[in-house]
């Protein structure tokens, strides 16, 4: 075993073992130093901007398209080059890093595999680094499982094409220093995935593809373009060799879409409606707005005027730009009950049928169970074509900044108060124990649909709000719910199970998060300090 490694200013906290010595080479340390030093203090400005826009709508405004910046939304322009093995995006599954789902993703029904360091992954360090050599095994076709029982795993002659999610801007790692001051795991993330592979997945006919979360402004969108520029640089690529597709999973980010396309228009093929952040961004961003306050999460579905504004608004604008329109997640998987598979299965179809008619390019699946059917969805829809990149939605009526925050309808229930504390302490109770892709309840819950339950209640707490029975959603009424759900979670999944896990830990964290004054933005910054 190594010792730390160190560079002038960059320290890795955790010793080097066999993994790290494979992937963490003084070629590499010097490229993610040299993007530290350039991109730091960037980084942190941006997030400081973060907070600042967030007092002006704590204060009453509320978000809007930006004045200074429309000659961008009304000249003519388009992105530029998007790669043949990019053209036909209609189905993709995403999925953490672990070693055999990257194999299951990558041989299923689909076009794309997201590979996940972000939501669905606890980003343990030594989690990190493993998904780090699963994908580059992935994309050297080498890479293979075999499983406790003898069940061995291969990859098929002809899989997806791979793009990897990096980590939001606000998440750093913690594992590596830079003047004694955790990097951004973005950046980490991005810098080691492109290191690694992009000589490969060149030579595939493929190339260095990433899905780029959580961005809230244009200004984001152009640190990453920059990143992006400087590493085709260091390496002697082309420029817009790299290539992004772009969540808009954030309120503040969907009057943006034009400027966040133009400020990457050399390397974005793409904007993709992550819906499930993009509800939980709407609680968070409006959390001070009484009038704003959602229903049940189940009731905040793509039909609601706010939601069908927003994936309208986003094909229109990309097919404006000649960038592909993504749908988003069925959290939806299987079941072995044949009537209950049966409802899956029709509420998937209902789901996929409207992304389609709507002119999305593609769609997101959490199962390979479901594959099939969102394939047979979009090739149904598309035909002989790739995409929808003709479908203008040019007749729509202008969508506006009224529309896309109008106020959702819905009633808040005491059962959907208590299935939105099982399901949360359920996932950061896994999250901490470093699972980050967890089916509870016939969903594939991931950070997002958490958010949205906890930060649902908060808010239900802090405009003292009643549920449909006429109980006032207080911080006792919580507190009581809490301890109550906690005793039918340790009923589901058994006594040993419970005692062996961290629930209490995970009950802990999700009263403090949820109690305090104070929003907290994002349940994985306290949760990443309970992780290795």
């Amino acid at each position: 075993m190594t010792q730390q490694a160190l560079t002038t200013d960059l320290t890795f906290t955790k010793p080097f073992g066999e993994a790290e010595n494979q992937i963490l080479l003084p070629e590499f340390i010097g490229f993610i130093e040299d993007l530290v030093v350039e991109f730091s203090d960037r980084r942190k400005k941006l997030l400081e901007e973060r907070i600042h826009w967030q007092k002006k709508i704590d204060d009453g405004a509320l978000p809007n398209f930006i004045s200074e910046t429309i000659s961008i939304r009304e000249d003519d322009w388009k992105v530029q080059g998007i790669p043949d093995d990019l053209k036909d995006r209609r189905v993709e599954i995403t999925g953490p890093v672990e070693r055999k789902m990257v194999i299951n993703a990558l041989n299923s029904n689909v076009k794309v595999f997201m590979a996940d360091f972000e939501d669905s992954l606890a980003p343990s360090w030594d989690k990190v680094i493993s998904g780090q050599i699963n994908l580059r095994d992935a994309v050297n076709g080498t890479i293979s499982y075999t499983s406790e029982q003898g069940k061995r795993y291969e990859l098929k002659s002809e899989p997806a094409v791979l793009v990897a999610r990096v980590r939001g801007l606000h998440l750093s790692e913690k594992h590596v220093l830079y003047k004694k001051e955790p990097i951004s795991g973005g950046l980490f993330d991005f810098a080691l995935y492109f290191y690694l592979n992009h000589k490969n997945l060149l030579a595939n006919g493929s190339g260095p593809y990433f899905y780029l979360p959580k961005i809230q402004s244009y200004h984001e969108a152009q640190w990453w373009n920059d990143v992006f520029s400087f590493a085709e640089e260091r390496f002697n690529l082309p420029k817009g060799t790299i290539k992004a597709t772009v969540l808009i999973e954030t309120l503040p980010a969907v009057f943006q879409m034009d400027e966040i396309l133009y400020h990457l228009r050399h390397h974005i093929v793409g904007l993709n409606c992550g819906r499930w952040d993009y509800i939980f961004s709407y609680i968070k961003t409006l959390k001070n707005h009484s009038d704003r306050v959602l229903p049940d999460r189940q009731s905040v579905t793509m039909t609601q005027p706010f939601l069908s504004a927003y994936s309208r608004l986003l094909i229109k604008t990309c097919h404006k730009r000649g960038a592909f329109a993504m749908g988003g997640m069925s959290a939806f998987i299987p079941s072995k009950d044949i009537k209950q598979n049966q409802w899956v299965m029709d509420k998937v179809r209902t789901d996929k049928e409207l992304e389609a008619k709507n002119g999305h390019d593609g769609t997101w699946i959490a199962h390979p169970g479901l594959a099939d059917i969102a394939m047979t969805v979009f090739n149904t829809t598309l035909g002989e074509r790739p995409n929808q990149l003709a479908i203008s939605r040019e007749e729509d009526e202008t969508i506006t900044a009224e529309q896309l925050l109008e106020p959702c309808l819905g009633e808040r229930t005491e059962e959907g108060m208590r299935a939105n504390i099982r399901v949360a302490v359920q996932y950061i109770e896994a999250w901490i124990s470093g699972n980050g892709c967890v089916p509870i309840y016939g969903l594939m819950e991931d950070a997002a649909t958490a958010e949205i339950s906890r930060t649902s209640i908060w808010q239900w707490i802090r405009h003292e709000k009643s549920l449909s029975n006429g109980k006032k959603v207080t911080k006792e009424l919580f507190r009581q719910m809490l301890k109550e759900e906690l005793d039918i979670i340790k009923q589901e999944v058994g006594e040993m199970n419970f005692n062996q896990g961290r629930f209490m830990e995970a009950s802990n964290l999700m009263e403090r998060i949820t109690t305090q004054d104070e929003l907290i933005d994002f349940l994985t910054l306290p949760g990443y300090q309970l992780l290795d």
